[in-house]
């Protein structure tokens, strides 16, 4: 399949998730997949909201390519940060790095910094539109177009999904898409900076992120069913108490 109709499949998910699914938002942390769908979104899907969580931690790079996206499509970016006493909790009981200590932490900090934002900001919405591709790690080889997301209760697409990393930037430089400027200085996947390193020659295209962690069972807290299941829970709790 060429790339022009990769581009042609994507927007025909995108329009789906813009009239059938109305409301419905892109969630962009501003990695060059998200750069692609930013710059369809903003050009002719103007029903779709696009946010971002900002976890406190991100890096100085990803707040500047922020700006540009602003300036560039004339946009207004939804931000949703994390709440600031369940940081400081975090921080007081476990210390400001503790995410190097244990998968377990490393998951609580994924909680309290996106995965509880990514709720407040998919509250009353349809359907949620992410970045990812199958090519990114093997916990997404299996990565579906379109599927209902049992951990958030909404439908989410992923127009990206069969794009390889070569059809990303060939869309992005191709059309003069702004991008990250980490990406390049050897960071092919960029999250937190704590959490994120540049990648040798050769290495997985997510080796850079947790890459103290076994790659099989690696994700972010955003895609990780059980974790978002686990705050979905929590605030069950909260709310009956």
């Amino acid at each position: 399949m060429s790339l022009e109709q990769k581009i042609d499949q994507a927007r025909a998910v995108l329009k789906t998730a813009e009239q059938e699914f109305f409301p419905s938002a892109f969630a962009s942390s501003f990695g060059v997949e998200d750069m692609v769908l930013t710059d369809l979104i903003a050009r002719e899907f103007p029903g779709i909201e696009i946010f971002t969580l900002d976890t406190g931690r991100l890096p100085q790079e990803t707040h500047d390519l922020m700006k540009r996206v602003a300036d560039r499509y004339g946009i207004r970016l939804r931000i949703y940060y994390p709440d600031s006493g369940a940081v400081e909790r975090y921080v007081n009981e476990h210390g400001p790095s503790a995410f190097y200590d244990s998968i377990a932490l490393r998951k609580e900090c994924c909680r309290v910094r996106k995965v509880e934002p990514l709720k407040r900001a998919l509250a009353g919405r349809r359907a949620w539109i992410t970045g990812l591709r199958r090519e990114q790690a093997v916990t997404r080889r299996e990565l579906p177009v379109s599927e209902f997301d049992d951990a958030t209760g909404l439908f989410k697409f992923s127009p990206l999904a069969d794009w390889s990393l070569i059809d990303v930037w060939t869309y992005v430089r191709g059309r003069d898409v702004p991008y990250n400027a980490l990406h390049d200085q050897g960071y092919p996947s960029i999250g937190c900076a704590p959490c994120t390193r540049a990648v040798a020659a050769g290495e997985d295209l997510r080796a850079g992120r947790w890459w103290w962690e076994d790659p099989a069972n690696k994700e972010c807290g955003l895609h990780s069913a059980a974790t978002v299941r686990a705050a979905r829970a929590a605030d069950q709790v909260t709310e009956t108490a």
